[in-house]
């Protein structure tokens, strides 16, 4: 895109400050919810990610840059039928990393194993170094510096979920994403390389879902 066509930053800075004043309208309205099927919550819902998406648009026509969560469409994800207010929520995350450097990865698992007394001597596979790995560091940490241990990030997503009550201890723990329930979704972040553009493409803002 041309200089003489790009937004100003005044108008990338007032499309934010769009999205935060239909994220306070969104939230009034939930909270103000009459039914699973309140029209206000699908017009507040609505409104919020026309905000997002013109703002994302903006951002990275001026800036070259895009928001790293995105609103999940009405097309992707059933009405939220959850409870009203919820006495439990479940936290799902998944990251996908590829093995871009085996050798920097054996050579961390090793080091980490050297430390150790006595060392237990199970990196010398890619399997066994990732044991090692991920059983030293918290999954956000390995997240945070992937490329010191050799992995290259693919797509994640993170979905939050409200349930009327907790569930017993180690109820879920042999299949623990097999009772996820698109329909009690609360928010939900993806990432992704799909949403990045067509290199053969014009420049265009990564699309909502």
């Amino acid at each position: 895109m041309s200089d003489a066509v790009q937004p100003t930053a005044a108008e990338v800075r007032a499309a934010a400050e769009a999205v935060k004043t239909a994220l306070d309208r969104h939230l009034a309205a939930v909270e103000r919810r009459s039914g699973e099927d309140d029209p206000a919550v699908y017009e507040a819902f609505n409104e919020l990610a026309a905000a997002a998406e013109q703002y994302d648009e903006l951002l990275y026509d001026r800036y070259d840059e895009v928001t790293p969560f995105e609103i999940p469409g009405t097309e992707d994800m059933p009405p939220y039928t959850g409870p009203e207010e919820p006495h439990a929520l479940s936290v799902l995350i998944r990251r996908d990393y590829v093995v871009a450097e085996p050798r920097r990865l054996l050579a961390q698992a090793q080091r980490i194993e050297a430390a150790e007394e006595p060392a237990d001597e199970v990196s010398g596979t890619v399997h066994g170094a990732l044991g090692v790995l991920f059983g030293e560091y918290e999954p956000d940490e390995i997240a945070s510096r992937h490329k010191e241990f050799g992995l290259e990030e693919g797509d994640s997503t993170l979905w939050v979920t409200a349930t009327d009550d907790p569930p017993e201890p180690g109820e879920w723990l042999d299949s623990p994403f097999d009772q996820a329930d698109t329909a009690q979704v609360v928010c939900r972040f993806d990432i992704s390389a799909v949403f990045d553009d067509d290199p053969d493409d014009d420049p265009a803002p990564a699309p909502l879902p």
